[in-house]
């Protein structure tokens, strides 16, 4: 499994991936930056520049509060990171496949890319299934306590797991023997989702997961399937 994370990683700088690269560090960026911009407007809407607190006029509340405000948008990247990787599976996925394909496995067939609006679909049926999952254990990571980020991991790394191995699996095999094989390889999908899910957890290295969870799954699925053949 590292092996294939070393491929992957290994690949960074080929053109062809460095373009898909960068075009999903840009959009990510943009989407959190946007996200940021918009949660500081409505905290500088609800919050005056001047605040009286205990008789004591603080007229640099605003920005103060605004940089919190940012600050905190840094550590809720954290949890906006997993929506934006499902995301990036209907934007970018075949596109990164595609470049780890022609560069380590020269000798199969072109594939069969998923069609746009069948990849977006599933995208927004996973997307949907993450928000709702995510909201739902923010509940058991008060309860877990210390506990609460291997919660996180091992949630999300099941989900971001079958996402990635299932539509990676989709362009060679179609539907449903890619659903075979996720049930098939469950377990080190799994485990290979969370080692995924981790690294989300860490601002600004979590804004390269996406692409690298791709390529990595790409591997994976190769390895995988070439052993059950």
């Amino acid at each position: 499994m590292m092996s294939d994370f070393g491929k992957a990683f290994g690949q960074m700088f080929d053109r062809r991936f460095l373009r898909v690269l960068l075009l999903g560090l840009g959009l990510t960026v943009l989407l959190l930056a946007g996200a940021t911009v918009l949660l500081v407007w409505l905290v500088g809407a609800f919050v005056p520049d001047d605040l009286t607190l205990f008789g004591v006029t603080l007229d640099f509340a605003g920005r103060v509060v605004s940089l919190a405000t940012i600050g905190l948008m840094l550590l809720l990247s954290v949890f906006l990171m997993v929506p934006v990787a499902s995301a990036f599976t209907g934007f970018f996925l075949d596109d990164v496949a595609a470049a780890v394909e022609e560069r380590h496995y020269p000798h199969l067939p072109p594939a069969d890319p998923v069609h746009w609006r069948e990849a977006m679909i599933d995208s927004i049926n996973f997307l949907g299934v993450i928000v709702f999952v995510n909201a739902v254990a923010l509940i058991l990571y008060f309860v877990v306590g210390p506990f609460a980020p291997l919660v996180f991991w091992v949630v999300n790394g099941y989900l971001l797991g079958r996402e990635y191995f299932q539509l990676v699996a989709m362009r060679r095999v179609g539907r449903n023997a890619a659903i075979a094989a996720r049930r098939r390889h469950m377990p080190r999908i799994w485990l290979a989702g969370t080692l995924m899910a981790a690294p989300l957890s860490i601002p600004i290295v979590n804004l390269f997961v996406p692409v690298l969870g791709a390529a990595t799954f790409t591997h994976i699925y190769h390895r995988l399937e070439s052993r059950s053949q």
